[in-house]
C-alpha cells in the first residue's frame, strides 16, 4: 500500500539538534455516539493532505496571505507526524491516545496541530493542555457545542465546549461564527452564559470585522484555536455534515488567525468536522489545507 502523503510534503522529523515549532498529527475518530458511524469524518486528514500536494513544491514561494514565504525565510520548522491509531467506538481509547499525543508534542516543546475527525476529538486535545495553562479557547463554529450529554455520551461532538468549561486550565472562551439553530437549546445558552463564554455571531463579524471576536481575547493570552469547518459558509466549505448559510468567509477566517497571532499567541490548533463525502470537487479540502497553511505561518511568526 502506498503511504499517504504528508501535509505539504513536510518531513516527519527534523535533524536531531532541531525542535519543530509545530507538529501536525491526525486522529480519525474521537468519541462516537452509539449507533452512529463517524467513518466519513475519519477521511478528513487524508483529504487535506492530498489537497495540499499542489502547493508542496511552492513552500518557499511568496504567500500573499502571510506576507512572505510559509517559514518566513527560515528553514522548515513544522513536521507532519502522521496519524495516531484510532478506532470507531473505542471512545475511551481514542481520547487517551489523542491526549497523550498532545502532551508529547507540548513537551518538546512545540505547538500541536490536530487534524480531525469530528469535533469530539477537541475534548482530549484540550485535555492535553492540563499542565500548560492557563489557556483561552477561540472556537470558530456555527454551533456552541454545550450539550452536557447526548445518547448517554458526555464526550461526543455536541459537548466539547461544555467539557472545556470544566477544565481548570481553561481561563475563558470566545465562540465565533454562531448562527441559525443546532446545539443551542435554551439550557445550553444559559449554561454558557453563566460560565462567561463570549458569543460572537457570524453576522457580527460580517458587520464589524474580526475585531468583534478578537477584542474579547486578552493581550498576550495563550490561545488554543478549534476550527470547526462548518464555521465557514457552505458556499466555500460545502464538505461538512451540517451546512448552515451565512458563515464566515475564507478571508475572515484567516484574518482571525493572523489577528490572534499579533494580539496573543496560538499554542494549539485543531481543524475538525471536514466531511469529505459531502465535498464538491475537493473545494472544502483545499480551503481546509489553506487554513492550515495560514495557521502554521502565523505560528512561525510568533515571538
Amino acid at each position: 500500500m502506498t503511504p499517504s502523503p504528508r501535509f505539504l510534503d513536510l518531513p516527519d522529523r527534523l535533524a536531531e539538534d532541531r525542535t519543530p515549532r509545530a507538529v501536525i498529527f491526525g486522529a480519525g475518530h474521537g468519541s462516537t455516539y452509539p449507533g452512529r458511524d463517524s467513518s466519513g469524518h475519519a477521511l478528513a486528514a487524508a483529504a487535506i493532505r492530498a489537497a495540499s500536494q499542489e502547493d508542496a513544491g511552492l513552500v518557499e514561494h511568496w504567500d500573499f496571505d502571510l506576507g512572505g514565504p510559509l517559514f518566513d525565510g527560515g528553514p522548515t520548522c513544522c513536521i507532519d507526524a502522521g496519524d495516531i491509531p484510532t478506532a470507531l467506538h473505542d471512545n475511551a481509547g481514542n481520547r487517551a491516545r489523542i491526549e497523550a499525543k498532545t502532551r508529547e508534542i507540548l513537551a518538546l516543546p512545540a505547538v500541536p496541530v490536530l487534524l480531525g475527525g469530528d469535533c469530539s476529538a477537541t475534548i482530549p486535545f484540550l485535555a492535553g493542555f492540563a499542565d500548560h495553562g492557563p489557556v483561552w479557547i477561540l472556537q470558530i463554529d456555527a454551533h456552541i457545542d454545550w450539550r452536557d450529554e447526548l445518547h448517554g455520551e458526555r464526550h461526543g461532538y455536541s459537548s466539547p465546549m461544555r467539557r472545556a468549561s470544566e477544565m481548570p486550565n481553561v481561563a475563558g472562551m470566545v465562540q465565533v461564527g454562531l448562527r441559525s439553530v443546532g446545539s443551542a437549546r435554551l439550557a445550553e445558552i444559559e449554561a454558557a452564559q453563566r460560565y462567561g463564554s463570549r458569543f460572537v455571531t457570524a453576522r457580527e463579524v460580517h458587520a464589524g470585522g474580526v475585531d468583534a471576536a478578537l477584542r474579547h481575547i486578552p493581550d498576550g493570552a495563550r490561545v488554543v484555536v478549534t476550527l470547526d469547518c462548518d464555521g465557514l459558509d457552505p458556499g466555500i466549505m460545502p464538505g461538512v455534515a451540517a451546512r448552515t448559510p451565512g458563515g464566515l468567509t475564507y478571508t475572515q477566517a484567516i484574518d482571525l488567525i493572523a489577528g490572534l497571532g499579533r494580539r496573543a499567541g496560538i499554542v494549539g490548533f485543531d481543524l475538525v468536522e471536514l466531511y469529505p463525502p459531502a465535498d464538491i470537487d475537493g473545494l472544502s479540502a483545499l480551503i481546509a489545507a489553506r487554513l492550515l497553511v495560514n495557521a502554521i505561518g502565523t505560528i512561525v511568526r510568533q515571538a
